[in-house]
């Protein structure tokens, strides 16, 4: 050990490292892992000792695509509420889109009400994406100056109008005024004129509205993404895929050295549209959740490291505003709480580890995000954590769920993985459902 005073060890049989699964104990000190230490290590006098059993000690989660929607929206969800679900579902770090809150994160005095708001009520660490529109370029690299952890941008119209999409000439000059300051721009790439040329039947059918949102409109848009990235030497993330065609042209590019990243999200690596009842606008999301082949060939892409990393795209509404109509219908889908759970159930019955799950749901988003004091139990990084009872099951009650409107497409499954508790800088923040007060700060950028 280091030598600093050593106050906690949370000991367990399984503990996920960097360098696998394996007995430990992890000691800390003033919110620091300390050391990774054998299971038997002695504990240090003064030190509170927490053993777990077999129940796995991982990572704290890390969740970089979050609509919290608050201030303007907080009747969808707010900084309590969402930092709460967060919390009892293993989150401890999340950062917050820049729309559907009001005024959505394009100026610096956007992003310094958005965090005023969120500082007394965040139960986790909450950092924050800006937003790149049509009309902001030169505020672009204040809101980088001042913290955001990168860009968002929507390619088709984003559903609310406080927040336009870019065309490609704007897209392109936004891109090399990021890239001229080393920025991330995270982009939702769907194609609008494949989208306008798209059927659209109205009506509670899903076949229809998976019609209207074509896989043609993710693969053209994230060609045409590559190609920009490509010429500017640009760094670039591709939010929310759902389209496995477009994986062999992401291998492609990232073989030729493009910087581009890819996200894939819980409700398209585990719901599939064969399962979606007609009229169950609970399913409801933008790009859609596509066909069981589709979904095998995006498991694949995780597998392979063309996807890298899974997150929630959480992004949730008021119950009145999911009608029966899938054209109407607000489009997202809420699972801060239920993410780990709903991709545990449907990894391990894909032969993945947790090993793998923590790279993806916590190590690689912070890696997206710079956060590196976050994303592993090693020595030198915060001493987040997640406990969960990996063999343990429970069936999804929507009453049970902390989010504001508790509204998902999980309601009656069975999923396996109990968060049994989570830690925020070595303090427990959430106990079998039971959150604490709120704790969390607020993240910037590094510098």
């Amino acid at each position: 050990m280091s030598g600093v005073d050593v106050n906690l060890v949370l000991r367990s049989t399984r503990v996920v490292t960097p360098e696998g699964t394996r007995p430990a104990a992890v000691a800390v000190a003033g919110g620091t892992i300390d050391a990774v230490l054998p299971y038997d290590a002695d504990v240090p006098a003064g030190a509170r000792l927490e053993d777990f059993g077999d129940d796995v000690l991982l990572p704290g989660l890390v969740d970089t695509h979050v609509h919290v929607n608050d201030p303007g929206r907080t009747e969808w969800e707010g900084f309590w509420t969402a930092t709460r679900a967060a919390a009892a579902g293993g989150i401890t770090t999340l950062l917050d889109m820049p729309l559907n809150s009001l005024p959505p994160t394009t100026t610096v005095d956007h992003l310094r009400t958005k965090q005023q708001v969120a500082a007394p009520k965040a139960h986790i660490d909450t950092g924050f994406w800006g937003g790149a529109i049509p009309s902001n370029v030169k505020d672009l690299r204040p809101l980088y100056e001042a913290g955001v952890f990168g860009f968002k941008c929507f390619l088709s119209p984003s559903g609310v109008e406080e927040f336009p999409e870019l065309d490609q000439e704007q897209l392109a000059r936004s891109m090399a005024e990021i890239a001229g300051f080393g920025g991330l721009l995270i982009v939702h790439a769907e194609d609008p004129h494949h989208l306008a040329d798209a059927p659209q039947r109205p009506g509670p059918a899903y076949a229809d509205f998976l019609a209207s949102r074509p896989r043609d409109a993710e693969n053209t848009a994230i060609e045409g993404l590559i190609a920009h990235a490509k010429r500017l030497n640009a760094r670039v993330h591709v939010l929310h895929l759902s389209s496995s065609d477009a994986l062999p042209l992401i291998a492609a590019a990232k073989r030729e050295g493009v910087r581009i990243t890819v996200e894939s999200c819980p409700h398209f690596l585990t719901l599939t549209a064969e399962e979606v009842p007609d009229g169950a606008t609970e399913f409801k999301c933008c790009p859609p959740i596509r066909e069981a082949a589709n979904q095998d060939i995006l498991w694949a892409g995780l597998a392979d490291g063309t996807i890298d990393c899974i997150v929630s795209d959480h992004s949730p509404c008021t119950t009145d505003l999911k009608t029966p109509d899938f054209a109407s219908a607000w489009g997202g889908i809420s699972s801060l709480q239920l993410g780990l759970p709903a991709i545990w159930t449907e990894a391990r019955r894909r032969g993945h580890s947790l090993d793998d799950v923590a790279r993806w749901m916590s190590a690689a988003p912070a890696e997206l995000a710079g956060l590196t004091r976050k994303g592993a139990i090693e020595a030198g990084r915060d001493a987040d954590f997640a406990v969960l009872a990996p063999e343990a099951t429970f069936t999804v009650d929507p009453a049970e769920l902390f989010h504001r409107n508790q509204v998902t497409a999980y309601a009656g499954k069975t999923l396996h993985g109990v968060v049994r508790s989570s830690w925020l800088r070595g303090v427990r923040i959430a106990s079998d459902g039971v959150v604490a007060e709120p704790t969390g700060r607020l993240l910037e950028r590094d510098r």
